[in-house]
């Protein structure tokens, strides 16, 4: 069973950082698409970055650019989402998402559909 799981998730002070993990299982993320996305309460979920197939490419949202970092270790099965310089802001539910259109291979797209999910993990920003 095709499976992606989120964790890393907690409660950091402004200025923090954490890193968010997201494990497949059941399937083999070479070459899928990875998306991270989040959704703060009442507001819609937006596309936060995500790595291309290959890994040759990643896009960032302007909020997060800079303090963001999309990787992926594919030995491991999984990609992380380095967090630095944390705001009040960032707080919300994360998603990790893949999908294995060839048309994200070579470069990704925050619009695009992507076709599994995770549960989630939340990141709460806080003092």
């Amino acid at each position: 069973q095709l499976q992606l799981a989120e964790s890393g998730g907690g409660l950091v002070q402004p200025g923090g950082s954490l890193r968010l993990s997201c494990a497949a299982s059941g399937f083999i993320l070479d070459w899928y698409a990875i998306g991270w996305f989040r959704q703060a309460p009442g507001k819609e979920r937006e596309g936060v970055s995500c790595i291309s197939g290959n890994g040759d490419s990643t896009n960032y949202a302007d909020s997060v650019k800079g303090r963001f970092t999309i990787s992926r270790d594919n030995a491991k099965n999984t990609v992380y989402l380095q967090m630095n310089s944390l705001r009040f802001e960032d707080t919300a539910v994360y998603y990790c998402a893949a999908d294995p259109s060839p048309l994200l291979f070579r470069s990704c797209v925050l619009g695009a559909d992507f076709s599994f999910w995770g549960q989630g993990t939340q990141v709460t920003v806080s003092s």
